[in-house]
């Protein structure tokens, strides 16, 4: 499968379309996002989204936030989703390779990501990338 890495520069109905058929892939839960949203996640300046490009298709994507605090500039990865179709073919990695680079040459300390324990193959994914569990309590607010 021949895929390109590149960062978003502006949202297009090709990236509405492309997170309408992943988002859901990524959760059940969240709200479809309309151009106004994928405009408002592209233009923060603390964001940089990454897709994996197929001739045909976007066929993944993921998130990567730098968020310059106190203790110095760290990064976060998130909502790495990949087309169910394009699984298991490296698609996974290349975001992930990208965001690494693209972290470590903005400077950040460090890079963290999170991931339900279910998700086996992304977990080996993260750990072969060089990614170690960390010990810690996430604590999240909901509404």
């Amino acid at each position: 499968m021949d895929i390109r890495v590149e960062v978003v520069r502006e949202a297009g109905r090709e990236l509405v379309d492309a997170f309408g058929g992943l988002l859901p892939q990524l959760s059940t839960t969240a709200e479809p996002l309309d151009r106004a949203a994928i405009d408002r996640m592209v233009a923060c300046d603390a964001n940089t989204v990454l897709v994996a490009r197929s001739p045909e298709a976007i066929v993944g994507a993921l998130v990567l936030v730098l968020l310059p605090l106190p203790s110095g500039l760290r990064a976060r990865v998130e909502d790495v989703v990949v087309d169910g179709a394009a699984r298991g073919r490296g698609v996974a990695g290349l975001l992930l390779e990208e965001a690494v680079r693209l972290a470590r040459k903005a400077g950040a300390r460090t890079i963290d990501l999170t991931s339900r324990p279910d998700r086996a193959s992304a977990n080996r994914l993260y750990t072969r990338l060089g990614f170690h569990p960390r010990e810690s309590t996430v604590y999240r607010l909901t509404e």
